[in-house]
């Protein structure tokens, strides 16, 4: 079984950060409580260099964070976009972007599996929330071209998430007041401790 799918393919060899993070540079990550990560975003209308360039900020943004997955309206760009670098359940690493995405209705029977789940732009913050063991998300990708992506286990938790922030909604929003606030006090209380860690990353990456 391959190892690596890249944009929903299989291939026979890849390297640790995807080609686009050496193009990019690196993007302030929004905030839980700024306005971009609330509100539904635009549809990509416009394929070309700009939006290209968009994907490798993105790409070395989400490396630099440390994260498995990061969307356009992270770094404040609200448009429907999102790119990942994810394991599954069985090893298996996920590597693409996805543009206008799509989540298909889960069939009916579909496992949900309550894990741990995090967000770059809730620092520091990790809480349980139910998600299908399956996702199909169907889009384009930065050329325009059509494309359907499809996980399970963690790589479908991914997209599920990645797919919600295209419609303004954080994980949090999936969980109880409790849970919610507890979330946001794990948030102030190593928010400060993930930021040096992304710092540091950031760096190491400069000088490679």
């Amino acid at each position: 079984m391959p190892s690596v799918f890249v944009q929903g393919r299989p291939v026979d060899t890849y390297p640790p950060f995807a080609p686009e993070a050496r193009r990019g540079v690196v993007r302030r990550i929004t905030e839980a409580g700024e306005e971009v990560l609330h509100r539904p975003c635009r549809d990509v209308t416009e394929f070309g260099p700009d939006l290209a360039a968009l994907v490798d900020d993105m790409f070395r943004t989400m490396y630099v964070a440390d994260g498995a997955g990061l969307a356009a309206n992270q770094v404040g760009v609200g448009l429907r976009l999102f790119v990942y670098d994810c394991l599954d359940d069985d090893g298996v690493r996920h590597v693409g972007h996805v543009v206008n995405p799509v989540l298909e209705t889960p069939l009916s029977g579909r496992r949900l599996l309550e894990e741990g789940e995090g967000c770059l732009s809730v620092p520091g913050a990790v809480m349980d929330v139910p998600r299908a063991d399956r996702a199909v998300v169907r889009g384009q990708d930065k050329d325009g071209h059509p494309l359907v992506v499809e996980g399970t286990g963690y790589f479908a938790r991914c997209l599920a998430h990645e797919t919600d922030h295209t419609h303004g909604h954080l994980y949090l929003d999936r969980l109880s007041k409790r849970d919610k606030k507890d979330a946001l006090r794990q948030m102030a209380d190593r928010r400060d401790e993930v930021y040096a860690r992304r710092a540091a990353k950031a760096e190491a990456m400069d000088r490679d």
